[in-house]
């Protein structure tokens, strides 16, 4: 049977519509479109993390919160309004996600560069990947191409973010509903080598853990008493705590690990061998950790007429 010129083009266009609507992330995506794009980021993440090194964990941390939540679409950076509430109040975020000027920075001067083009999504997925290499950890390549959410979800934040109160076995969940391996579970648990955590979440492992190095227990209880002081930080690496290396899997080994989750990865369960591993062998530990953030930064991304490119990544267009 003959089919018809106009059905032929009806069909490709059709065609055409889908693959634009299920386009999938590219290393070059911007690479005509806002050329500058990975030096405008780099840049502004120099000036932040000399400024306070810290903010590299911060902006990982935005990135892994951002993921986890209906996948990598800017959801997290979006402000609660009169009739709208987003994920910055979730548990998980309240009073300890932080980073949001420093992209608020980036997207200014990106959009001065390049107006309307690059989602917040992306800029916050290379800002991560910058955040880290400045610390000294590895490189990768950033796939690029995401849109931004129109909205958020408060109850998935809160039920979707692994808690620092977890057992082994709920984060190898957690992480495989992502569709993210054990393996990869534990090399971004990784990302805890640099960064602080606040006393509210570590308080119960250093009062109530048994599998703990009493010394360690000792000196984190200075700073982070029984009850009250819930804001009071602590370096999650105490060894190296701005610096991106493999002393995270190290610490482990001795106990050391500061919330319980982290100390679930080595306690006599699945994931023991691989913690020995990377912490004998930091370029194994790197070259995990940087595959599984690509991985990561795959997460249900919105492409293609998915989304909107938001003007301030606070709020909708």
């Amino acid at each position: 049977m003959a089919t018809s010129p106009n059905l032929v083009l009806a069909l490709s266009l059709l065609s055409l519509l889908f693959c634009a609507a299920n386009a999938q992330l590219s290393a070059n995506f911007y690479s005509r479109s806002c050329p500058n794009l990975q030096r405008i980021v780099r840049t502004a993440m120099t000036q932040a993390v000399n400024n306070e090194a810290r903010m590299g964990a911060s902006i990982l941390r935005l990135f892994f919160h951002d993921c986890f939540v209906n996948g990598c679409d800017a959801s997290v950076l979006l402000d609660d309004t009169a009739t709208f509430t987003g994920e910055k109040t979730a548990r998980p975020n309240a009073n300890s996600a932080r980073g949001f000027d420093v992209i608020d920075t980036i997207k200014s001067r990106v959009e001065a560069a390049c107006n309307a083009t690059v989602s917040c999504a992306d800029i916050l997925a290379v800002a991560a990947r910058d955040g880290v290499v400045l610390l000294g950890g590895p490189s990768w390549t950033v796939q690029l191409g995401r849109r931004d959410a129109r909205t958020a979800s408060l109850s998935n934040a809160n039920s979707d973010l692994p808690s620092p109160f977890s057992s082994l076995s709920t984060l190898i969940s957690s992480f495989s509903a992502k569709g993210l391996s054990a393996q990869d579970m534990t090399a971004l648990s990784g990302s805890h080598t640099i960064g602080q955590a606040r006393c509210v979440t570590f308080r119960g492992r250093i009062y109530n853990d048994t599998n703990i190095n009493a010394n360690f227990a000792t000196t984190r209880r200075a700073s982070c008493p029984a009850s009250g002081g819930d804001g009071n930080l602590a370096p999650l690496d105490i060894q190296t705590p701005n610096s991106f290396d493999n002393r995270y899997f190290q610490n482990l080994l001795t106990q050391r690990g500061l919330l319980h989750s982290d100390q679930e990865l080595f306690n006599g369960g699945s994931q023991d061998a691989l913690v020995r591993s990377y912490s004998n062998n930091n370029a194994a530990f790197n070259r995990d950790f940087a595959a599984a953030m690509v991985r990561m930064g795959n997460i249900s991304p919105l492409t293609g007429t998915n989304g909107e490119i938001r003007r301030n990544c606070r709020s909708v267009n």
